[in-house]
Order: structure tokens, then C-alpha cells, then sequence
């Protein structure tokens, strides 16, 4: 495996002065352009080389300006007192942040020396770090990593032990109730993913808790996850998400997709190894219950953009001129759900929980450490299973491999969900009532919703969502009855508290909306809620309008794009 020390590299944000040049033994270098996502960089070698022959190339650069590195201004953190930093590679953004092979068909241990600001702390997603004297941090990354999960924060930031290999990083005044959410759950699911999947290989598991804006629920950066601090939900109701990143660990991590178009073998083979975990410590019940609401968001994906659309297959071309070339803008429920249902349909062939198990076992024994295509594993597939290879499970009419693949469409096989019925018929029953031209306040009164975990009262909303608009006057009703859903602070709550508001046109709440939008910039929450701003009243786009000119500068830049396609605006190259 090539190894990467980017040594010389000064990483600036855009108004920083430039360092001093070092005189070094140059090498012709052009840059070929090759996509709106950078330029190749072409360097001539002094001598013809053997095969197999090691080299040392240092490469003098700058950087800071480009879309993988982000530069927030004090009152985009938490603590509104000093700058921060981080970096976001997935997809194809750290090669602005370091000259690189940026695909993950190519893996590489790295080492990095980060020198930084009195009162300020670097972490890394490296399997060893340590500090030195000037504010100095030396990391080590021993395991070969593709390049998109090479890391890097810089914030007035702490951390605080909460297992054996874990700890959470987190800005100072967050730091106590990163402690108390996460004290000792991750050591729970980290024993559980061993026992299923193999030996946890990282060394170390931490969580860094982002600022507000950062764009997503988790980023699975080997031994060091960066997460929204969205899940500090202060009743450990959101670690679900938590489990999914600890799940990349094993796929994705370790064995990797070899192209961003068959991004489905990260996801649905993680959303498969998290809701096993979850069935594992919660229960087969609550496990389904979340798995029905991931279907729920893939049956509102494929409505929005029609079942038939290109990106709604597993295996999805990226080619310049037909999503631009960013493998970001194809980033939809698809691979995660369709990808999950996939490889529930591989374990109903198998037909024995602990038979696909030991499969999974030996994928990951078989691929670590290696970028694989489908092609790769569903040949294991059939190989590990001879029996199943000779009746032809590849070829069933209407469950073909080559059509799960490559026809877009809502699946064709979906796992049982009805273990989670004794939680979601509850749910589905109270929606009904609450739908109704008159409401009969007795039956509603008669369902006591205080024991409901997050995931129940979630899916109860997003039925009362797909009912709405609902009958005049009802929403208030409901905003009243339920303090514990309208005036939540659980961001998934919140999520669809907000699109019901606006799919009722329930002007009196729209400072709800405006004041989620407010307190953080998660693309899976910013996204939706522009949307249904947008395809709403006349008051609903002048809130989209109003609400996006006052945070646009806390948004992460693709998130700021994507909003700006959503108003019309002219997005920013």
C-alpha cells in the first residue's frame, strides 16, 4: 500500500497569509483539468522507474480555499467564542484538501503533523496521535483507508472518557452532556458488532460532536466519527445513528466500494449491520419500527422524484454530463434502503440468521482492507453458498440479481417488518383518529403516548404527515394536546413537527420552523424542510426566502447550493 505524508502543506483559511517558499529540487508538474471538482495533477520524473521501485515525491502546496476544508467564523460553533475547522472528504472533496488518489478504489495508510494556534486542538481519524511541544500533534493512521476518510478538525474542543476504547470530543460547553448520552453505550455496541462482524480493527473508537452546521447526521472517519450535535438529545434516544457509524467500521471501512456509483455496498450492508446490532440490544419490535421508518423515507424519496428515475437503482453511472461529476449530488435514500432490502433478500435466500452471520463474517475476513465491486460480492455470495449457486437464486424471474442492480424502482423483495407492529398498529390507529373530519376526543384521550420511544412517536407523525393536510383546526388540536411533540427538542421530532406545520399551513408555528433551520444545518433536515417551504403558500416561500438569507453563511457550501437550487437561485460553482 502507497503511503501518504504530505509534508510542507500550509493550510490556510482564505484570507491567510502565504508561508515563505522552501527551495526544494523541482519536478515539472502541470494541472490537467478534468472535472468542475479539481484538476489532475501531472508530475514528470526525473528518470524512468522499475516496477515495484519505491519513490519519495514531496509535493509543496497550499490549500484551505476548496470545498473539503471548512472555515467557520466563531458564531457558527457552539460556544460562539473562537474559530474552528474541519474537513469533510466524502465523496470527492479532500483532494482540496491534499493532493491525492481521490477514489476509493485506492487505499493508503497516512501520517500527518498539524501544528496549530495557541488554545486550540487538533484530532485526526488515525489510529495514534500525539501532542508535542508548540501546539504540535503527530497522527498516525497504521490501517490503509481510501482518501475520503482521511480527517481533520481544529476547535477549542475537550474530550471525556466513556468506555474502555472511547471517548467524546466536543466543544467545552457541550462536553457534559456528550458525556452523559454516550457514557458507556458504545463499549454495548462495539462488543456486539465484534461478536457478529469480527474484531473491531481500528484501535480506538471516539466521536467528535461537530458544530451546528455541519451537514450531516455522522461521518464514520476511522477511530474518530464526527457527528451532529443534533444527538444530543439528552435522553440517548438518537444513538441509533450512533450504531450506523460504528457499523462502517466493518463495511465500509473495511471493506470498501470501489466506486461512489455502488455506494449501496457501504450503505445497505451498514443499514443492514446496524439494524442487527439494534435487534441485539433493543429488540426485534423497535428495530422494525425504525426499519419502517427508513422505508417511509424511501417511499417519500421515490414519490418525489418518480420510481423509474436513474438514481433510483442500485448501480448508478457517474459520468460527466449526466449528474455533473460530483457523486454528492446523487447522494439519496436509495443506496440505504433499496441497498438494505437487497441484502435482507440475500440473508431470506440464505434462510438462516446465524448461517448469514457467519457469512458476513467471512465477507469482511475475505475484503478487508480491499475496494470491491457487487460483482465481487455477490460471486463470494454464490461461492460461499454452492447450494444456492446451483439452483440459480441469481436468476429467479422478477428477483434477479441483474435487476436489483440495474432497474430502478421500489424494491422487489422488503424484508418482514411486523415484529414492530405491536408498536406501529398503536400509532397507525391514533394518526387515523386525528385524521378525522370530527374528532372523537375520548378514543384520542384514551392513548397514552408518554411511554412512546422516539422511533414510535416518529412514525406516528410521518403518518399524520402523509394524512395531512388534516381537517381544519385538527393540527392545532394536536400542537396542544402534545406539548412532547410540538415543543420537542429531539431533532427528529422537530424534523417532522416542522413539515407538518408547513403541509397544514400552520402560519402560527412557522417560527418553530425558522428557529430548527436556526439551530443547525443537517442536510437531512435542511433539505425537506426548503422543499416544503417552497412548494408552499405565498408566507411559506417568503419564510424559505427570509429564513435562508439569515443562515446561508452557517451552511455547509454544498448544502448552501442545494437550498439555492430548491429557491431558484443561481447556486455558486
Amino acid at each position: 500500500h502507497p503511503s501518504v505524508a504530505v509534508r510542507g502543506a500550509a493550510l490556510l483559511p482564505p484570507s491567510g497569509d502565504t508561508p515563505t517558499d522552501v527551495p526544494r529540487q523541482p519536478l515539472p508538474v502541470e494541472s490537467l483539468p478534468f472535472t468542475s471538482y479539481g484538476s489532475a495533477l501531472k508530475i514528470g520524473l526525473p528518470q524512468p522507474l522499475r516496477a515495484g521501485q519505491l519513490l519519495t515525491v514531496e509535493i509543496d502546496y497550499e490549500a484551505g480555499e476548496g470545498p473539503g476544508v471548512c472555515w467557520l467564523a466563531p458564531e457558527q460553533t457552539a460556544g460562539k467564542q473562537k474559530p474552528y475547522m474541519y474537513t469533510q472528504g466524502q465523496a470527492v472533496l479532500n483532494r482540496s484538501f491534499f493532493p491525492c488518489f481521490d477514489t476509493p478504489s485506492v487505499k493508503c495508510t497516512y501520517s500527518a503533523t498539524v501544528t496549530v494556534p495557541e488554545g486550540f486542538t487538533a484530532v485526526m481519524s488515525a489510529t495514534s496521535w500525539e501532542k508535542q511541544k508548540d501546539n504540535t500533534f503527530v497522527f498516525k493512521m497504521s490501517q490503509p483507508i481510501p482518501s475520503y476518510l482521511i480527517a481533520l478538525a481544529v476547535g477549542d474542543i475537550v474530550s471525556a472518557d466513556v468506555g474502555p476504547r472511547s471517548c467524546v470530543w466536543a466543544e467545552p460547553c457541550l462536553i457534559e452532556a456528550a458525556k452523559k448520552e454516550y457514557d458507556g453505550v458504545i463499549e454495548e455496541f462495539l462488543v456486539v458488532g465484534e461478536k457478529l462482524f469480527g474484531p473491531y480493527v481500528w484501535g480506538r473508537y471516539d466521536i467528535l460532536f461537530m458544530p451546528p452546521s455541519f451537514p450531516f447526521g455522522g461521518m464514520e472517519n476511522p477511530c474518530l466519527t464526527f457527528v451532529t450535535p443534533c444527538l444530543l438529545a439528552g435522553d440517548r434516544s438518537l444513538v441509533d445513528v450512533i450504531i450506523h457509524e460504528i457499523s462502517h467500521s466493518w463495511f465500509g471501512n473495511l471493506v470498501t466500494n470501489a466506486t461512489w456509483g455502488e455506494f449501496w455496498l457501504n450503505e445497505g450492508f451498514t443499514m443492514y449491520a446496524q439494524r442487527r446490532i439494534s435487534t441485539e440490544v433493543y429488540g426485534s419490535a423497535y428495530t422494525c419500527l425504525e426499519a419502517a421508518t427508513g422505508r417511509a423515507l424511501l417511499r417519500q424519496h421515490m414519490d418525489n422524484t418518480g420510481e423509474d428515475h436513474p438514481l433510483n437503482k442500485l448501480r448508478v453511472v457517474i459520468e460527466p454530463g449526466l449528474w455533473g461529476v460530483n457523486p454528492d449530488d446523487t447522494y439519496n435514500e436509495t443506496p440505504y434502503e433499496k441497498g438494505f432490502c437487497f441484502v435482507s433478500y440475500l440473508a431470506h435466500l440464505v434462510g438462516d440468521q446465524s448461517k448469514f452471520d457467519a457469512f458476513l463474517q467471512a465477507y469482511v475476513n475475505r475484503f478487508k482492507f480491499q475496494s470491491i465491486t457487487a460483482d465481487d460480492t455477490l460471486g463470494f455470495f454464490l461461492e460461499y453458498f454452492p447450494e444456492l449457486k446451483e439452483k440459480g437464486v441469481d436468476s429467479i424471474p422478477g428477483f434477479e440479481f441483474d435487476r436489483w442492480l440495474n432497474t430502478p424502482g421500489w424494491p422487489p423483495y422488503l424484508p418482514d417488518l411486523s415484529p414492530g407492529e405491536q408498536l406501529m398498529k398503536p400509532a397507525d390507529e391514533l394518526a387515523e383518529l386525528w385524521a378525522a373530519d370530527s374528532l372523537n376526543m375520548e378514543a384520542i384521550e384514551a392513548v397514552d403516548i408518554t411511554a412512546w420511544r422516539t422511533y414510535q412517536l416518529v412514525y406516528f407523525l410521518d403518518k399524520v404527515l402523509q394524512k395531512s393536510p388534516l381537517p381544519e383546526g385538527n393540527v392545532e388540536r394536536l400542537s396542544k394536546m402534545y406539548p412532547k411533540i410540538s415543543k420537542a427538542q429531539n431533532a427528529e421530532l422537530r424534523l417532522r413537527w416542522c413539515q407538518i406545520i408547513l403541509k397544514n399551513n400552520l402560519e402560527a408555528e412557522y417560527s418553530k420552523v425558522k428557529d430548527f433551520l436556526h439551530s443547525q444545518g443537517k442536510q437531512k433536515y435542511t433539505l425537506p424542510l426548503y422543499r416544503a417551504m417552497w412548494g408552499g403558500a405565498e408566507s411559506a416561500r417568503a419564510l424559505a426566502m427570509e429564513t435562508f438569507s439569515a443562515t446561508a453563511p452557517q451552511l455547509h457550501v454544498n448544502v448552501q447550493n442545494y437550498v439555492k437550487k430548491i429557491l431558484g437561485l443561481e447556486a455558486a460553482e
